[in-house]
């Protein structure tokens, strides 16, 4: 299936790489191939496989750059935890992307959610990070008292916790997660805590045992979030909070995603495609939503900021119980010029290739399936492009200008087929 909208670059600026210093002193590690444990820097060359013994560290003022092509393997005995006090760029194309995976014998269905390492921790000193054509998968461990994060004070800092795939938590940073897919993970896919960041054309499926989000923002976060396919996540697509009252107040914008099937699995009523709360600020446009659990749910006694906005959200349901769980009330938002029905099997979006029939609690994907609209959907007039974004002037990361995506007339994230 041929995913996503390209992505704008303002401005792009050679990157220039001097010689990368070894990873550890203690191990083999090159710029080629190698394993590492202990302090990284430098450059993992395209193409190269780096076999993760144990945590890894990119120090304070140091930078970590991934060319296309490599594959970081980790080793599922340690279970290693990936901790960002510098820069991580990790820059893959599409026919080539960076893969932060374990050996292929471990992907079973015994392992569907992961478990079998940490994840990306972005102290509050990494003040850049790029995720550009980068899978992440067949993680988050659950910490320990011997885990490096728990050591340092790093995500949650207690045992027990399950980790997301992507922690960022510097108010002042920067944070690109495009062109990337995020699966097989035991709970949240990403928890941000702050930052200016964009994310855009990303797909995130089979995460989440009994709980998480695909992307789950706090206070200090100022984000778009547009033309990502979120499928089957246990809870919420998108949890939208201000909660750590962190300055600045957390103001999201999403528009032209796709929600397929999210939140059936949460064993408790919270929400199910996006979960508004804690005095946020945000603005909900163009976003297509088929078969979730409720529509957009807030919080009624912490509930977000009066100034948001919601317009031209379209929802289709195969059945009653779904379609009867997305009607506006005091809990369940309703926008301006929204499409919704009070009719199951209504506003078919007509995807070119998805059952909607497809049983709404299985997690399981199939990478055959096409969630671009067929030439006569009727979604594909039904957008509006008059609001302005938060990052359409750009977001200046290593020398590159990543602008969120411009809206466009349909709605959800992948218009016709071309």
């Amino acid at each position: 299936m041929k995913i996503g909208k390209l992505f704008t670059v303002l401005s792009l600026a050679t990157l220039a790489f001097t010689a990368c210093e070894k990873a550890n002193i203690d191990v083999d590690t090159t710029p080629e191939s190698g394993s590492a444990t202990g302090e990284v820097s430098g450059v993992w060359t395209k193409g190269s496989v780096h076999e993760i013994k144990g945590d890894i560290i990119i120090p304070q003022g140091k930078t970590l750059t991934i060319e296309e092509g490599v594959t970081v393997l980790m080793d599922v005995t340690a279970k290693p935890e990936v901790v960002i006090k510098g820069r991580l760029y990790s820059l893959g194309t599409a026919d080539n992307p960076v893969k932060f995976t374990v050996s292929d014998v471990y992907k079973t269905d015994a392992n569907k959610f992961g478990k079998l390492w940490g994840g990306l921790l972005a102290s509050p000193t990494c003040d850049e990070l790029v995720l550009d054509h980068t899978i992440l998968e067949y993680g988050g461990a659950t910490t320990s008292d011997a885990s490096t994060s728990v050591k340092q004070g790093l995500y949650k800092a207690t045992a027990g916790e399950n980790l997301p795939a992507l922690w960022f938590s510097n108010i002042n940073g920067k944070l690109i997660v495009v062109n990337s897919t995020i699966r097989n993970f035991q709970e949240d896919c990403t928890y941000i805590e702050g930052g200016k960041s964009i994310f855009a054309n990303n797909i995130f499926y089979t995460t989440g045992v009994s709980g998480g989000e695909a992307m789950n923002f706090k206070s200090g976060c100022i984000a778009d979030i547009a033309y990502n396919l979120v499928y089957s996540t246990n809870t919420n697509a998108l949890k939208l909070s201000n909660s750590g009252d962190r300055i600045p107040q957390a103001y999201i914008i999403a528009y032209n995603n796709t929600m397929v099937n999210t939140g059936w699995r949460r064993p408790t009523a919270k929400g199910g495609s996006v979960w508004i709360e804690a005095s946020v600020r945000t603005e909900l446009y163009n976003n297509l939503f088929a078969n979730t659990r409720f529509g957009v749910k807030r919080d009624t006694k912490k509930p977000e900021d009066n100034r948001s906005k919601y317009s031209n959200n379209w929802y289709y349901g195969y059945d009653q119980a779904t379609v009867n769980q997305f009607q506006p009330n005091s809990e369940i938002v309703g926008g301006v010029n929204d499409v919704i029905s009070t009719v199951a099997g209504a506003n078919d979006p007509k995807f070119v290739n998805y059952p909607l029939s497809n049983s709404m609690t299985s997690p399981d994907f199939n990478t055959t399936w096409d969630f671009h609209l067929q030439g006569n959907s009727p979604a594909l007039t039904k957008g509006i492009t008059s609001f302005t974004r938060n990052h359409a002037g750009g977001i200046v990361v290593n020398g590159i200008t990543y602008v969120s995506p411009a809206p466009s007339a349909f709605v959800g994230a992948y218009g016709a087929k071309l």
